[in-house]
């Protein structure tokens, strides 16, 4: 079922980290944010919606590292029940597409429930002090490529948040599936 988030306050600080990536290392927030800020995009490997735009996702992670822009992923799935979003399978999808980017395993799902991550793919932009500036989407396409000369709504967001320090006013919300929650047993 597809999900979009509801609220969103600009300005709240991005939630530190430290997590696992599927290159072997351990990341924080600062060793992923970049100089211009950062993007905290959360997806996973098996939504439909990440399938559909994690091509054109990795090119633009590409072309906001080269300015500075810091680019993180992260897959807080529930494993278990989704083996799909597993920490192996999560290597295998990094590494058929190729990310510049670090890849990381929020095993415990605690770090996109300090975020507020509702979907996949969710994006987070920050700017160079790690205040949330941008919670949109990539583009208009959904499960289907977007139209010939759409904009780059990510790309465009980020470079303007690094230029002037201000959010993009009427951000359209990403939409995708749901983040798959670990049911708790008492």
């Amino acid at each position: 079922m597809a999900t979009t988030p509801e609220h969103i306050t600009l300005d709240t600080p991005a939630a530190d980290f430290r997590l696992p990536a599927t290159d072997g290392r351990t990341y924080t927030l600062d060793d992923v944010a970049g100089e211009n800020g950062a993007v905290i995009v959360f997806i996973c490997n098996h939504c439909p919606y990440v399938k559909a735009v994690i091509d054109r996702l990795v090119a633009d992670a590409r072309v906001l590292m080269r300015k500075g822009v810091g680019f993180a992923a992260i897959c807080s799935n529930d494993a278990e029940s989704y083996p799909e979003d597993s920490f192996d399978k999560m290597k295998e999808f990094q590494k058929t597409h190729d990310f510049p980017f670090p890849y990381l395993h929020d095993e415990t799902q605690s770090v996109a429930r300090a975020y507020g991550a509702v979907c996949t793919p969710d994006f987070f932009g920050y700017d160079r002090d790690r205040k949330l500036k941008y919670r949109g989407r990539l583009d208009e396409g959904r499960t289907t490529p977007p139209r010939a000369g759409a904009r780059r709504e990510l790309v465009e967001a980020m470079h303007a948040i690094a230029a002037t320090g201000l959010a993009p006013p009427d951000q359209i919300p990403s939409i995708g599936c749901s983040i798959k929650w670990k049911t708790t047993h008492s």
